[in-house]
């Protein structure tokens, strides 16, 4: 079944006893991955009621194109930018006749007006209606413009009638939206990432960390959402806003990090572990803040778990990519973690390299496996994170396969 994972998907809901099918259809394109938002026309409120859309939708319904709070924002500027696909089901004959005369006089074809994104429609009337030679003008009309048609069927009408004017159904019509999308690499795959550095805690006031900025997992995270994965990002303190349609959870230390990712694993397909936890904690942190009363201070350290060596040795084990921030020896240091910690692969990187990894906007790293090993040039994280990703999804497939 192709995925929808991470679409924004519109759906216009106008007059007509077909409107009913809508609630199903919400199911149908969240059942493929998609955030639904609705907007309904006065006259569908007729026949189904906001509340009931919303329900589903998760998300409020939209229907009024003077809101005052959303105007404040331009709110329906806002929608039509947010919307990856606008899909009008049922589309009335009377919506499709002020759509195609350029008529904004509501919310809904206001949308369709302002938006750049692709526009479907499935009508759903009376045979005769859809028949008349108005309605037909108005179709070519519309499709001369670029806009899609999902039907309608044929059968037995509401009215009794029979012969063209039915709107598909619910499942059909998901099918056709994901088939308005190219396949993405990681369409559907449920994947796991941890990025930034984690905390430990020496007493209230001072913990032991690292350099790392999070950077590279988070340019990973929008990387892998942009290529149609369902991303939880893992992260531990950082000053980086969550990339868009990626699920943040916030950790602090590599324990609660650890706890984190063993939550995702009866889920998770692919793991990929980025962030730079530290390897000891203190044994014990103090309650209250130490007072720097003597000229030494000595702390007892003691090692903290291996997320990614558990991970990929785990009975619910996902495909596993690990990290390796090395300052010498780079590509031995990692192929030796490589096999001891059961990888899949590793991503190797010298951070002693001031140009490149911790806090850098650059980055330059060897990709190694058990049968090879590739190096990606200096350039920028964002960039070189679709690199990586393609390069991960290839190799998950291969090793799925």
């Amino acid at each position: 079944m192709k995925q929808l994972s991470n679409r924004q998907i519109l759906l216009g809901v106008t007059g007509g006893i077909a409107a009913y099918k809508s609630a199903e259809l919400i199911r149908r394109l969240k059942d493929r991955g998609a955030d639904v938002r609705v907007v309904m026309t006065a006259a569908a409120m007729e026949f189904i009621t906001p509340l009931t859309l919303q329900a589903l939708s998760g998300n409020p319904v939209h229907t009024t194109l003077l809101d005052p709070e959303a105007e404040a924002g331009m709110g329906h500027i806002e929608l039509a930018r947010w919307a990856d696909l606008i899909l009008v089901a049922p589309a009335s004959a009377d919506f499709m006749a002020r759509l195609a005369n350029g008529r904004g006089d509501d919310l809904l074809t206001t949308l369709c007006l302002a938006t750049a994104a692709p526009i479907a429609l499935a009508p759903a009337m009376n045979q005769g209606m859809w028949r008349d030679a108005a309605t037909q003008a108005n179709i070519h009309t519309l499709t001369e413009r670029g806009i899609s048609l999902f039907g309608p069927a044929a059968g037995e009408q509401a009215c009794g009638d029979i012969g063209p004017g039915r709107m598909l159904e619910a499942e059909e019509l998901a099918a056709l939206a994901a088939n308005m999308f190219n396949h993405r690499l990681l369409d559907g795959i449920r994947l796991t990432i941890t990025a930034g550095p984690t905390r430990e805690a020496i007493d209230p006031v001072r913990y032991i960390s690292n350099h790392s900025s999070g950077k590279m997992g988070y340019a990973l995270a929008a990387a892998a959402a942009d290529a149609g994965a369902i991303v939880t990002l893992i992260s531990g303190p950082t000053n980086l806003a969550c990339p868009e349609r990626v699920t943040r959870i916030d950790v602090i230390s590599a324990q609660n990090m650890f706890d984190a990712t063993i939550a995702t694993l009866g889920s998770c397909q692919l793991f990929i572990g980025c962030a730079a936890v530290a390897d000891y904690r203190p044994t014990n942190a103090a309650d209250q803040k130490i007072k720097k009363d003597n000229e030494t201070m000595q702390i007892e350290l003691v090692r903290n778990p291996d997320i990614v060596k558990t991970v990929a040795n785990h009975e619910k084990r996902p495909i596993t990519v690990g990290f390796a921030a090395e300052t010498q020896d780079l590509i031995k240091y990692a192929r030796g973690k490589l096999e001891r910690k059961n990888l899949d692969l590793i991503i190797a990187n010298d951070v002693s390299n001031t140009n490149i990894g911790f806090n850098a906007s650059d980055n330059a790293v060897t990709a190694i496996w058990k049968e090879g090993e590739t190096t990606i040039p200096q350039m920028g994280k964002n960039q070189l994170s679709t690199q990586l990703i393609s390069l991960i999804a290839n190799q998950f497939f291969a090793v799925k396969n």
